[in-house]
């Protein structure tokens, strides 16, 4: 499990947060003033580990500051509105029992016994050796921030906030990958069509294939799929997976156009010179664009 883990320019000294990357727990850990809190996406929602940001509290018994501000009339209340807008299977009765009990000596409410009697969405338990703990839905969980402290809930949503704009930032350059992929299927299929003779040998159509390929990549990166392998052995995966934007950008643009170069018979070695000339004029226009950052 790998875990990249960023300083908060802003807030240096009580900030900082990791990626947990692990697609099977879909989970991100950020530290707020020394106290680590897990994030959890679930059915496309965030929700935050109220047990975690419970030992900013309480160390020891995090598990009891839960119960405490669960069992506040204020809480009560807001957890019954924001589960009547938001589940379906909500039952209101339990909850009207709850806000009557609530704020009375002796009253306590806690995570199982509010999901058990209301059916609510928006709190749940998660076992678990890492990670594990009472979660909220972030509208909840950001309440629970307030009540902890103003100061706690400020940094607590700075971070959030960076978390999801750097999960964009992730998905832009995934899309853009994938882009470039879906590209070189219509440019390698132009391939079996105008330079695959019949009755090839599969390794011969693999060597065209290849060929092709590095035709690409000695336009954009001066080397071949296996020289860059032979100078980086320390690294995983292909030239590609180290392009920047503006790179997987331009190829996929050159991937379209060698299509066409193919479709229209031009022999590789023209089509080599046509694509490098691409390549540069695409990526001088893509590095002098001022507002390059949204490519990024």
């Amino acid at each position: 499990m790998a875990v990249r883990i960023k300083k908060n320019t802003m807030s240096e000294k009580y900030c900082i947060f990791a990626f947990l990357e692990n697609s099977e727990n879909n989970m991100a850990k950020i530290i707020v003033k020394d106290t680590e809190v897990v994030f959890y996406k679930k059915e496309q929602e965030d929700y935050i580990s109220l047990t975690d940001m419970a030992r900013y509290k309480d160390t020891m018994e995090p598990s009891l500051v839960i119960s405490h501000w669960m069992s506040t009339r204020y809480t009560v209340d807001f957890m019954g509105i924001w589960e009547s807008v938001n589940n379906s299977d909500f039952k209101p009765t339990e909850f009207g029992r709850f806000k009557m009990e609530s704020g009375s000596n002796g009253f306590i409410l806690t995570p199982k016994r509010w999901v058990e009697a209301t059916n609510a969405i928006g709190i749940f338990s998660k076992a678990g050796r890492y990670g594990g703990g009472t979660f909220a839905h972030k509208d909840i969980a950001f309440e629970f921030a307030s009540w902890l402290s103003p100061e706690f809930k400020y940094l607590l949503i700075v971070e959030f906030q960076r978390l999801k704009e750097d999960e964009e930032k992730a998905l832009g350059w995934t899309a853009k990958r994938e882009l470039a992929k879906i590209n070189y299927h219509i440019h390698t299929s132009a391939v079996s069509r105008n330079l695959i003779p019949k009755v090839l040998s599969k390794e011969q159509i693999s060597f065209i294939y290849a060929s092709e390929a590095d035709v690409l990549n000695v336009a954009m990166f001066g080397m071949t799929a296996k020289e860059w392998r032979e100078a980086n052995p320390e690294l995983k995966g292909n030239i590609r997976d180290y392009a920047t934007i503006n790179e997987l950008i331009c190829l996929s643009n050159m991937e379209n156009l060698n299509a066409v170069f193919i479709n229209e018979r031009l022999p590789q070695s023209e089509r080599l010179i046509k694509l490098n000339q691409i390549a540069i004029q695409q990526m001088s226009v893509l590095e002098n664009i001022e507002n390059r950052k949204l490519l990024k």
